[in-house]
């Protein structure tokens, strides 16, 4: 069974930093479709970033574009998600999300996650993230 743990959320200034970690235990493959989504309170899931084997990373919203980047250590398992000038609207719980394949899997890439995020078969339990201005 694969689980997914983020960590890295926390409390910081406008303008400031933080690293998001995801870790992946259970499963690795070199054939993955990662992606970072956040929650703010009353407001409905967001697609942040993806990263997949097959596409590389792309962007759900142009929000973050310019201060949020998406990597993954393979050895480790685990996929980062570098937060810069952070801004008080970037305040939500953040959730990855993964699929994982034995196969090569083109067809699903981020662009296919981005319509459908409900498709990915493993969440982890989200980290909080608050920013404060």
């Amino acid at each position: 069974q694969v689980q997914l743990v983020e960590s890295g959320g926390g409390l910081v200034h406008t303008g400031g930093s933080l690293m998001l970690s995801c870790a992946a235990f259970g499963y690795t493959s070199p054939y993955y479709t990662i992606g970072w989504f956040r929650q703010a309170p009353g407001k409905e899931r967001e697609g942040v970033l993806c990263i997949s084997n097959a596409s590389g990373s792309t962007y759900y919203t142009d929000s973050v574009k310019g201060r949020f980047t998406i990597s993954r250590d393979n050895a480790k398992n685990t996929v980062f998600l570098q937060m810069n000038s952070l801004k008080p609207e970037d305040t939500a719980t953040y959730f990855c999300a993964a699929d994982f394949f034995s196969i090569p899997a083109p067809i699903t890439d981020c662009g296919y996650y981005k319509q459908r995020p409900g498709d990915m078969d493993y969440w982890g339990k989200g980290t909080l993230v608050t920013v404060s201005s």
